[in-house]
């Protein structure tokens, strides 16, 4: 079975995010949306909220099983029998930065890291962008799946 781990804190998740996951079903047998927690971060949504808007967004998707850990992503991944990690690229920095953790994923872990480029139509969005439209009640409603907006 191949099963992929999609870590982030999806506060919220974006079109972007479910371009992402939508691409990468025909690839994986399963896909775990895993949102991470992160001390150091305030974050905008609660975790049953952020919980919810993904279930709610991929109710009809039996490949994708929702949950959230703490501590190192790969032995999360090692707990779930998870051979992948699934990480979506919007840009060279995304790159950069996203290709240095995943060499030491795969050194320390073997676990491999597969990149799917985001679609261009989505490519500029970001969780950050939309809490700032939210936070100043903008208008972020084709930033974010329905689940979301409600």
């Amino acid at each position: 079975m191949k099963k992929a781990v999609f870590p982030g804190s999806f506060d919220p998740i974006t079109n972007g995010h479910v371009d992402v996951i939508t691409r990468a079903l025909p690839l994986f047998d399963e896909i775990i949306i895993a949102i991470g927690s992160n001390a150091d971060k305030k974050y905008m949504f609660t975790l049953e909220e952020r919980m919810r808007f993904i279930q709610e967004t991929f109710a009809n998707e039996p490949k994708i099983k929702v949950t959230n850990y703490h501590g190192l992503t790969i032995d999360f991944c090692k707990e779930q029998n998870a051979d992948f990690l699934l990480r979506g690229l919007r840009n060279p920095a995304d790159f950069e930065f996203e290709k240095a953790i995943a060499h030491a994923n795969r050194l320390v872990s073997g676990i491999e890291t597969v990149f799917l480029l985001t679609a261009v139509d989505t490519s500029f969005i970001s969780s950050s962008i939309v809490r700032d439209f939210i936070r100043n009640n903008g208008d972020y409603s084709l930033l974010v799946p329905k689940a979301v907006k409600k």
